[in-house]
């Protein structure tokens, strides 16, 4: 029988491994395939530079260098296409022209230039600082050797088909030599320090990313406990008195007026404990809004109307201001109940004989909405935690009110703030998405 063998498919290499694998030198860097491509897109661009300009010097200069040969036009064509070439490898992942190849093409337009002081040795600086950038120091003094000795054999080839020898030749190809060390050696240890700090950084800023992440970690948790500590609070309260007004109005020798206002204060608790988890569940799991265009005078004219009976018990008056039409992009309903939860606070917190005003201004871009009452201030100590669940400084009330509030503007993208507190005036301002009207709207 025939055997059956499945080749596994390699991982293909993500774009930050991308420079590493090609050279492993760099692969403390990180680079991602984009800027390695821009990387090695700008040696290339470098490459073709020195091209230009030297064929341009050569022609320009032809009576010291002598014209360009066919043979050397053809060489600087196949260097261009090469470098061409590599331009469009750069956006595959296809390894980049080696520096082997840029000095095979340097020794080649040296020889084919047909005199000692070609021109073209300039080019051998590419691979040099291609090698000190990409490899190791010992790959980089290699490279560095192979120029040395090509700027000799291109003298000692001179000198093969012409004479006499000129010593002084050697001497100034020794010299070139000896640039090319330095230049390497000395790019290959700057880029290693670059390297090295960069490393340093990159570590450094992993560090500061797992603190941030701890950080985010510990304050969910100790909000997860504050809020769970509120709640065991909220809780414990209403239980607590159901559980010793159903007590005493068993086992206590009770009339039974007596006895029907203990089952009283435990039917009350329990509305209150089922108005705590429902306004918590609003808290915690908020609708998404259905928004859509709205007249947001109508929504202040409908929060009035519900706050008017409770506010005349109080003697305070409820008034609406603002233009006849204030389009918003809105959940009516949801804004309705954020406003409620702000006018009823306002009408509680407000003195007898005094106003609470609901007031809409159309923007640019929002409409805004003040409600204000003139009994203030809030407490400068508690303004910061106004919008935080469970928090209230009433004797009744879940302390959602505001948060819930909070949760239904941002939700609608826009905020709630508290923007004036004065002894005069509190006033809290929303704003909501306007939606722009024409002026000749309902005109054939």
């Amino acid at each position: 029988m025939g055997q059956f063998k499945v080749r596994a498919e390699k991982p293909k290499p993500t774009s930050a491994a991308y420079s590493a694998n090609l050279y492993p030198e760099a692969a403390v860097l990180g680079l991602d395939q984009e800027s390695f491509r821009w990387q090695e897109s700008t040696f290339a661009m470098l490459n073709l530079a020195l091209l230009a300009s030297l064929l341009c010097g050569h022609a320009l200069f032809s009576e010291h260098f002598g014209t360009p040969t066919p043979a050397l036009v053809g060489l600087l064509s196949i260097g261009f296409l090469l470098q061409l070439g590599e331009l469009v490898w750069m956006q595959t992942r296809t390894r980049p022209l080696s520096e082997k190849a840029v000095q095979s093409l340097t020794l080649l337009l040296g020889v084919f230039t047909d005199r000692v002081d070609s021109p073209y040795y300039v080019l051998m600086l590419v691979p040099v600082l291609l090698s000190a950038f990409r490899r190791s120091l010992l790959e980089t003094l290699v490279v560095v050797i192979a120029a040395g000795t090509s700027q000799f054999y291109v003298v000692w080839h001179f000198f093969q088909l012409h004479s006499p020898v000129e010593e002084d030749e050697y001497f100034e190809a020794g010299t070139i030599s000896l640039i090319f060390l330095l230049t390497g050696v000395l790019v290959w240890f700057l880029v290693t320090h670059l390297r090295r700090q960069e490393a340093g950084l990159a570590e450094n800023l992993l560090e500061l990313s797992k603190a941030r992440e701890r950080l985010l970690q510990e304050e969910k948790l100790a909000a997860v406990g504050r809020l769970s500590a509120a709640i065991a609070h909220e809780i414990r309260n209403p239980v607590a008195m159901i559980s010793s007004s159903l007590a005493t109005a068993i086992r206590s020798p009770l009339s039974p007026r007596e006895r029907e206002e203990m089952f009283d204060i435990a039917a009350k608790e329990a509305d209150r404990l089922e108005r705590l988890t429902n306004d918590f569940l609003t808290y915690a799991k908020p609708r998404v809004p259905e928004c859509q265009p709205a007249n947001v005078m109508d929504t202040l004219a409908y929060v009035a109307d519900v706050c008017r009976a409770h506010a005349l018990r109080r003697q305070v008056d409820v008034r609406v201001e603002g233009p006849e039409e204030a389009i918003a992009l809105m959940d009516a309903p949801q804004v309705q109940q954020a406003l409620l939860n702000l006018a009823m606070n306002a009408v509680e917190a407000s003195a007898s004989n005094s106003a609470v005003v609901l007031r809409a201004e159309n923007e640019s871009e929002y409409v805004r909405i003040d409600l204000e009452n003139g009994n203030g201030p809030i407490s400068e100590a508690v303004v910061p935690s106004i919008f935080e669940p469970f928090f209230t400084t009433k004797l009744s009330g879940t302390g959602l009110g505001l948060a819930i509030a909070h949760n239904i503007v941002r939700s609608h993208a826009g905020q709630l703030q508290l923007t004036v507190n004065t002894a005069d005036t509190v006033r809290f301002t929303l704003t909501l998405p306007r939606v722009n009207v024409p002026e000749d709207k309902g005109q054939a």
